[in-house]
């Protein structure tokens, strides 16, 4: 299950990844999706810290490599999300780990 790590009741912006895996390599498809409050449509993405106009909804298939964000009016901005497109990666999953936590590493290429 996926769950925000952050104190009860705060409104943060979350950037999810699918496939859920990071990093994100785009040979793999992947779609990043804007949550948080207010309306899908007030939307401002960020590729590299430039805002990206091209993409106003709340998700779409990424086509370019680089680090994106989003922005939502009440909740803010996320966290970066990386897209590589390195021909040999290791990706750990995509949820908040925790020290402690026993991981699947896999080792793509």
């Amino acid at each position: 299950d996926w769950c925000p790590l952050s104190p009860t009741g705060a409104q943060t912006t979350q950037l999810l990844v699918e496939p859920p895996w990071r990093p994100a390599v785009l040979w793999d498809r992947v779609t990043l999706t804007c949550q948080g409050s207010g309306t899908a449509g007030a939307t401002t993405w960020y590729k590299d810290g430039h805002s990206w106009w091209q993409e106003r909804q709340e998700h779409f298939t990424v086509t370019e490599s680089g680090t994106y964000t989003c922005d939502r009016p009440g909740s803010g901005l996320s966290l970066p999300m990386t897209v590589s497109n390195a021909r040999l990666v290791l990706q750990a999953p995509a949820q908040e780990l925790l020290e402690g936590d026993t991981v699947t590493l896999r080792c793509r290429r």
